[in-house]
């Protein structure tokens, strides 16, 4: 069955999702692996967005966060201060969904700028609420196409946290959250070792390991037990196309 790249990443993000978590929810390709999770294996799944929605069930696929679909049926609105203190910080947010222009071999992120941070080649939209999601949420995942010049070895700026420069000098933090535990890609799922440095875990159907180390800057690790993932369903794709994202804004 014929399926898009978007379609492989999504699908592959929402069976990360365990039935029952809290998970904190953006705008895209996490959007749709949330909600595509709730309609499949984790029907218990709940959405909090960052403009205050709590339990969110959108009827249609929600174009930002403070898209009015999203406030039909939840469980609670509150205000964005109340989202970040007293769930988020508090560690009542299971799951946390991210992406960034760069990603390093720490699973550092950057969505700040692309060169010197005073002199920049490109200036980008910044953190928004990712750093604090980055540093508490109990659990983070990553999605971004696999490319080299988004898999550098050093991020240009740190935007949000991964493991630093290694798990120890997270830890030294004091932030709770046990930093990406899984960076989902159209070619594979990378994953970190004991000491946090991202590694290959899992291929997608038809990738290879040499096509990974290829679009990665650094010279990348692979797991003994090398994983290969299963493609997306006939059902999950449907799901997709016909319910969540029928006219194809973000899976084509």
């Amino acid at each position: 069955m014929d399926y898009t790249k978007s379609e492989l990443m999504t699908v592959n993000a929402a069976r990360l999702l365990r039935d029952g978590d809290v998970v904190f929810v953006g705008v895209g390709l996490p959007n749709l692996a949330c909600n595509l999770a709730r309609r499949t294996h984790a029907p218990n799944l709940v959405m909090i967005y960052e403009a205050g929605v709590i339990g969110a069930r959108p009827a249609r696929l929600p174009l930002s966060i403070g898209d009015p679909t999203l406030v039909s049926g939840a469980t609670a609105v509150c205000s964005m201060y109340d989202i970040f203190s007293f769930y988020l910080q508090r560690g009542n947010v299971d799951v946390g969904f991210l992406g960034g222009a760069q990603i390093d071999r720490f699973g550092n992120i950057n969505a700040t700028v692309i060169g010197d941070y005073d002199h920049p080649k490109t200036r980008l939209p910044g953190s928004g609420g990712s750093m604090e999601i980055a540093g508490w949420a109990n659990r983070c995942y990553i999605m971004t196409p696999h490319q080299k010049r988004r898999f550098p070895e050093k991020v240009d700026f740190i935007t949000s946290a991964g493991f630093l420069s290694n798990r120890a000098e997270r830890e030294k933090t004091g932030v709770r959250g046990k930093g990406p535990l899984g960076v989902v890609t159209n070619l594979c799922i990378l994953e970190p070792d004991e000491k946090g440095e991202l590694s290959l875990a899992a291929l997608h159907p038809g990738a290879t390991v040499e096509q990974v180390k290829e679009n990665t800057g650094w010279p990348l690790k692979v797991f003994d037990h090398l994983r290969q993932t299963e493609p997306p369903t006939s059902d999950e794709l449907r799901i997709l196309r016909q319910e969540l994202d029928p006219d194809g804004i973000y899976i084509k």
